[in-house]
């Protein structure tokens, strides 16, 4: 996949990240660290992650709340530093926009292996439901609906677009807006009453787990090949990683994985603070800490790794 971000600039900031990261603490301005949060349990779990070794190094990460719309739109204006949420492809057209505004920088692919398009219940997928262009010739089972998440989200533009465009046959179909919560809700509550729902699913997540759901093939023009395979990125606003090296080189060295993000989903959604979930499991995987904080100091010069294990008690 071309990420034109990481090729217009990628060299640029990895220089800014290589040597003085090693040489300097940042200054005082830097300890204040904004991240945005579009209301994505995996975004929740891996700003928590961040905040949690940010903290031990004496940082002050704050997290806001905030579409991605606007989340973007905060980058762009310096109200927002670090975004941990770039799903690609499905957000290239934010990307283009803030590469033509020469805003933002990239920092790290901090997942791959992700997925995102719509799925069904797999009982539905059993009844002929596995592809784009079965659903209209069910479109009573579903109630015409397509359940998806916040507004202003690109999948939902993607969706309503597919609509509007009656491609697949589902001009007289809806899109149903709500956080995530909310569309889980309504899936939980159609599987238990064994009624048909077409909805945005994807990895990681724990939804992969606790419904028997089934990926419809078929959206590669509005979701991506491969189920609308995806990679998660890291990005800054622009100069950021410059001016803070150091904690520009721990978000260059953070990345995850499925199954972490999957286990943090879940006990995030079970009711646990997220900061309590990503403190409890990275004590248990402390081996984590010594790649994300290779070079990375405290925000007063101290050796990182040491700092953030003592202030999680390893």
């Amino acid at each position: 996949m071309t990420f034109s971000i990481a090729c217009r600039t990628g060299l640029s900031v990895a220089f800014l990240l290589s040597g003085a990261a090693m040489a300097l603490a940042d200054d005082g301005s830097c300890a204040t660290i904004r991240m945005s949060d579009p209301g994505w349990t995996d975004i929740t779990a891996t700003n928590a992650v961040a905040s949690v070794v940010l903290t031990g190094l004496g940082y002050a990460p704050e997290v806001k709340t905030l579409s991605v719309p606007i989340g973007y739109e905060s980058m762009k204006n310096g109200e927002i530093d670090v975004f941990l949420g770039n799903w690609m492809p499905a957000q290239q057209k934010f990307i283009d926009d803030l590469t033509a505004a020469d805003a933002v920088d990239h920092l790290a692919q901090n997942l791959t292996g992700a997925k995102f398009t719509l799925a069904v219940p797999t009982a539905a997928a059993a009844k002929g439901v596995t592809d784009f262009a079965d659903l209209a010739a069910h479109g009573d089972d579903f109630d015409h609906k397509i359940y998806g998440i916040e507004p202003g989200a690109p999948a939902n533009a993607n969706i309503q677009k597919m609509i509007d465009g009656n491609d697949f046959g589902l001009r007289d179909w809806e899109l149903v807006e709500s956080g995530e919560q909310a569309m889980l809700a309504q899936v939980d509550r159609a599987v238990k009453e064994g009624k048909g729902i077409v909805f945005l699913a994807w990895a990681p997540h724990p939804m992969n787990a606790n419904f028997d759901l089934t990926y419809l093939s078929g959206g590669d023009a509005y979701f991506g090949p491969d189920f609308g395979g995806a990679t998660v990125h890291t990005l800054a606003r622009k100069g950021w990683a410059g001016a803070c090296p150091n904690a520009g080189k721990l978000f260059s060295n953070l990345v995850f994985e499925l199954g972490m993000e999957n286990a943090l989903m879940g006990s995030i959604l079970g009711g646990t603070d997220a900061r309590v979930a990503a403190s409890d499991w990275i004590k248990a995987h402390p081996e984590v800490l010594g790649p994300w904080l290779d070079g990375v100091t405290t925000l007063d010069g101290q050796p990182g790794e040491a700092a953030v294990k003592a202030a999680l008690g390893l």
